[in-house]
Parts: C-alpha cells; structure tokens; sequence
C-alpha cells in the first residue's frame, strides 16, 4: 500500500521558511538547492524575516525620538550588518574587533554604541578616533580608565552609564544580565554616585543612562519593571543637576524556538511607551539595542545526516554540522527545533542528533521524532542568533559557509573555511 505523503512539521517563527511541494523553501527558492550548490554545514538567511522584524521595531517607534541599535554579537555576518544599517539602524557593539566590523558595514559612526564590561585602552582609543555616538560605562575604574585616555587625546567621551537594576528577567542564568549576582552594570543604590564622579571627569561628557536585563526575554513585565526603576534614577539624577540627553533600555526580547511566545516588539514598545509618557519622559530621545529578536528566526542551519546509530537506551543520529557551528545547545541546554528538509512518508523513531566533535556535549537535540535516512538534509531552525557569530574551529573544524536569500535570489556572503585558512596565522616550531 503507498505512503501517505508526510505531514509538513511545525516551523517556529517567521513564515519565510515554509514547505512547498514536499521541500523546505527560504522564501522563493529550495533549501536542498543551496545546500547541493554550496554544501553543508550551511547558513541561509531570510533577509525579508530580518526586516520584517526591523519593521515592527519602527512601527512601535513610528513618531518618536528613537535609534535602533542592533546588537552584532547576535549575527556579525558584514552582509547582516549591512542589512541593517541600510535600513537605517546604527549598531551595538562589544570590541575593538565589532567596532572595525561595523565600520565596514558602513555604519555612521555616531550611531555606534560600545556596550561590554572589559574595554581596554588600544579600544577605548579606536572609538574615540572613529567618533562613536556612545560608550556605554558599567564600572568606576572604566569611568575612570575612559577619562584618561580621552583626555591624553584632547577628546571628551561621550558616556552613559549602565545600571543593573535588579530585576529578574526570567530566563536562563546564563543570559541573565540585571541581577545583583551579575556581572554587568553598575549596582542601582550605588548610580547617583556614580553620575556624580562621571560629571566630575575631564574627559567624559554624561550623555544618558542605560538599562539591559537579560537575553531570551518572553514577558513583558520585567521590561515595566525596569522602566520604573530607571525612571527613578533619572528623576534623582536629573535633579542632582546632571542632564541625561537620552535613555537606553537595550534589547533582550526572545523569539520563537520551542513554542515560545514573546511580545510583538511593537506591542511591547506601546506599553513601554505609555508607561514613559505617564512619567513624563515620552520626548526623550530613546535608544534600544535588540540582537537576537532581529536575526534568530531568520537563519536555518543546514546539515547532512551521515550515520544512524540505534542502541539499547539511546538512538543517535550523527551530522555534519557540531557545536562548533551550533554551540548554544551544548552551551546552555538550548532548544533548536530540527526538521526534515524533505520530509519522508513513514513512522518516525526518536533520535539524539549530535555531531562529530569528540565530545560529549557535542549534540543539537535530543529525544527528536524523525524519518531519517544517512544523506537526507536536515535544518536546524531559530538559527540565525548566537550560531555563526559563537562558532568556533575546534577540532580543526572549518566554519560553515553562510548565504542570504532576498526572494527568488540568493548571496553566498560567507565562503566555507579551509584548513589553509585556519592555518594561515600559524607558525611551525623553529626553535633547534
């Protein structure tokens, strides 16, 4: 008796990754046609997913004094980048090495803020010489640190200062950034001080203040939270004579990955707004910085199925894609959804899909129902955030090769990495 034809699975997010005829499609154009032209490992991007979730940031903007930031440790791609700013965005930045980036994505550099709690002197001093719009300062010493290097160079840093508000953003400890047990920002009874000796400084000028909570956020009352505390802050700031030109609440909202079901960033920023203007604060110039809400549903990993090993207690399926291409998995227990690209008729088995890399932690689901055959295609959904920008080579692993897809066309934007690449800056040992 024939097969029924396969069900179509659930895909999260955006609705330009879809099943048509049998066949996973980005948009116009098949996935199994890029990954046979340009092999797996593979990243494809929707560049439409990617500025449809821009627009709805504009929209809950629409008539306001705002700058959207994206956060580049999200995708750092220069094709991403530029996707961004030519949509009118500036960029958030973490190092020297995303400062150059940026800078040649063609960002202007007032629309560049440098966020990150480890800014040394050789970096503080490339932003000062490109003319950054912001330095985002979580810590006195860097106060400090900024002040004197900014006036060896004739300059004044324009800075805002991080505050770590102490509101649980309910998510995972690792990506949790405005607890008292973190790292980031600088203790919320201990800003107005702070301020104050920033204000004293000769080579800072107070510009605004800051406010970022965590990653992977899907509700939306610890961003109200935050707003009332950091509008606390700047009642007591500005009344201490000190004049924020502008607020900074970061990014931080989740996607879909398993179901998930965050605010819509324009109905986010319509409370977030309404509570800012009942404070009084609606016409101050707003900046945010959101990464993964604007990439992470707009990026599939592509990987070949290349064994399948049933045991007694566990079935693995082995592909060729690893934690050095997805590490969030091994990194934070993360869920990635993991789909056929060619769905096959039949009964699916339960698998743990894990990769080559000789460790234990090297997996990318587990207890997954597929219909699996060695050679068939796989893609490995949510992936566009914190995949190729944390990748790594190890295990002399090249990274994957990375391509954009704008309706029925498609741009290799990253080549595949070579051993000769990984190799190229390395030296054989000439010592006798």
């Amino acid at each position: 008796m024939a097969l029924s034809p396969a069900p179509a699975p659930r895909l999260p997010g955006h609705p330009h990754f879809a099943y048509q005829d049998g066949a996973l499609r980005v948009e116009g154009l098949p996935v199994a046609d890029l990954a046979r032209e340009h092999g797996t490992p593979l990243f494809v991007y929707s560049q439409t997913a990617m500025l449809s979730a821009l627009a709805a940031y504009q929209r809950g903007f629409a008539g306001r004094q705002a700058l959207i930031c994206y956060a580049m440790k999200a995708n750092s791609s220069l094709a991403v980048l530029q996707t961004f700013v030519q949509a009118g965005c500036g960029l958030d930045i973490v190092s020297g090495g995303e400062l150059a980036r940026a800078l040649r994505a063609g960002v202007a550099p007032e629309k560049v803020i440098f966020s990150g709690v480890g800014k040394t002197r050789a970096e503080m001093r490339a932003a000062l010489e490109a003319g950054i719009g912001c330095f985002n300062v979580e810590s006195l010493p860097e106060l400090d640190v900024l002040s004197e290097v900014a006036t060896a160079m004739g300059r004044r840093a324009p800075v805002s200062l991080r505050v770590n508000p102490d509101v649980d953003a309910k998510t995972h400890p690792y990506i949790s950034t405005g607890l008292k047990g973190n790292k980031f920002g600088i203790a919320h009874d201990a800003v107005l001080q702070a301020y104050r000796h920033a204000a004293q400084l000769p080579g800072l000028k107070v510009v605004g203040i800051d406010c970022h909570i965590g990653s992977q956020i899907t509700e939306m009352s610890p961003y109200l939270d935050a707003m009332d505390r950091i509008l606390d802050l700047v009642d007591a700031i500005e009344a201490a004579g000190i004049t924020l030109e502008h607020i900074d609440f970061g990014g931080g909202l989740g996607i879909d990955y398993q179901g998930d079901t965050p605010p819509a960033a324009d109905a986010l920023w319509q409370a977030l707004l309404a509570q800012l203007d009942a404070r009084g604060y609606g016409q101050r110039r707003l900046l945010i910085e959101p990464g993964r809400s604007l990439v992470g549903n707009a990026g599939i990993c592509v990987t070949e199925a290349v064994f399948l090993k049933p045991g007694e207690q566990k079935n693995f399926l082995v592909v060729d894609a690893a934690m050095n291409d997805l590490p969030r998995p091994a990194m934070y227990e993360a869920y990635h959804a993991i789909v056929p690209v060619q769905p096959r008729a039949g009964e699916a088995s339960a698998w743990d899909v894990v990769g080559p890399v000789c460790e234990s932690g090297d997996w990318l689901g587990r207890d997954r129902a597929l219909n699996v055959q060695p050679g068939d295609l796989l893609a490995v959904c949510s992936a566009g955030a914190y995949c190729m920008s944390m990748s790594s080579n190890y295990n002399t692993r090249g990274r994957a090769a990375e391509v954009l897809v704008r309706g029925d066309r498609a741009q290799l934007i990253r080549a595949r990495e070579t051993v000769d690449d990984q190799l190229r800056q390395e030296r054989l040992l000439a010592l006798g």
